[in-house]
């Protein structure tokens, strides 16, 4: 068994008092015997992407860390002084290489998450791979994509990191399950639009088909999940929390509910293992016959903004007739903040 704890917690406008909070949460978490804890998405600072850009005056170079900067080389201390692994988001900065050339931008920012090992050793970052651009979401404003993801072979078992907006898309946990993982961690900061949060979305309640997706990866993977929020109020936003743990047959078992919160459970690997022999998924895969998902390259499709086309494929939903708008077409009217409509957004190009 390994006891595994989640820091749900309020954002201050102030990176330093947010450092000081999240270490003595993660220190409490210790304290009760938490092997492998794991903070919100970029905690250091309130959500700053739910607006298009930066204020004026303000430049990402001094937000953003390096890897070797203040808020990880804090939590590599704490980790080796606890034996703990901590997994810490942040926003990073990455020298580039011809930063000298002229017009070399001289950084790359992406949307991270450190993995310490618990003898202080920092594993190289899992960079945030789904870019969400929304309303109150414009993170492609602000962060490069990553393009790998990565299982780390902890003290305490192997486990891979995928941050927020990941957590929507099935071939991230798969690929991380295939990798080895034995658990999956989703830092997450996913809130409500203030202006709307006392109307109904038509579509149901968005806080469940968050928990629900997640649950299916767990059922689908044989893996233990564990997805972090925020709470609090931002600006436009209102985090709601939410943060839980649910094992490899998708049961929640540790619920943090919508108040700041340190939440435990003790996962046991040995229930992977078990879980999957009894479900059979992993073996009677048919990779295959999954090249829909990621063959072809169309030049038109490309053009309009897309990374891949299934459109020359004979066998795809959109050649079978079936309507895919937030996949194949300009999605009008899909959005992750909620409500997410077309009568509320009209304005909003996609």
């Amino acid at each position: 068994m390994v006891k595994t704890a989640l820091i749900q917690m309020r954002v201050t406008g102030n990176p330093e008092e947010n450092l000081r909070n999240a270490l003595s949460l993660t220190k409490e978490a210790t304290s009760a015997g938490a092997k492998i804890i794991c903070l919100p998405e970029l905690f250091m600072n309130r959500y700053f992407p739910q607006k298009e850009h930066f204020d004026d005056g303000i430049s990402p170079e001094d937000i953003a860390e390096e890897l070797s900067g203040t808020t990880v080389t804090a939590f590599a201390k704490l980790a080796k002084e606890q034996h703990a692994v901590i997994i810490v988001p942040f926003f990073e900065k990455c020298a580039n290489p011809g930063q000298d050339a002229a017009g070399a931008a001289k950084y790359t920012y992406y949307n991270s998450a450190a993995v310490i090992n618990s003898d202080g050793t920092v594993f190289p970052p899992y960079h945030k791979m789904h870019i969400p651009f929304d309303p109150y979401y414009f993170e492609k404003n602000y962060f490069a994509e990553g393009c790998e993801i990565t299982v780390f072979e902890t003290t305490y078992g192997r486990i891979a990191v995928l941050i927020c907006y990941d957590q929507w898309f099935p071939e991230s946990a798969r690929i991380a399950a295939v990798k080895g993982a034995q658990a999956i961690f989703y830092p997450t900061a996913l809130g409500k639009i203030r202006e709307y949060e006392s109307e109904e979305t038509a579509e149901g309640d968005w806080m469940e088909a968050w928990r629900t997706i997640q649950r299916g990866h767990a059922i689908a993977n044989s893996v233990w999940v564990a997805a972090v929020n925020r709470v609090g109020v931002e600006d436009g936003l209102d985090f709601r929390g939410g943060s839980f743990i649910c094992d490899p047959f998708g049961n929640v078992v540790a619920d943090a509910g919508d108040e700041p919160a340190v939440v435990f459970a003790d996962i046991d690997f040995d229930l992977n293992d078990d879980i999957r022999t009894g479900w059979g998924f992993m073996k009677n895969r048919r990779p295959d016959r999954y090249h829909a998902i990621t063959d072809s390259e169309d030049e038109h499709f490309l053009s309009e903004g897309w990374h891949t086309s299934p459109k020359n494929l004979p066998e795809t939903p959109k050649k079978c007739g079936y309507r895919m708008p937030a996949e194949w077409e300009p999605h009008d009217a899909v959005w992750l903040a909620f409500p997410h409509d077309e009568e509320t957004f009209e304005d909003i190009d996609a």
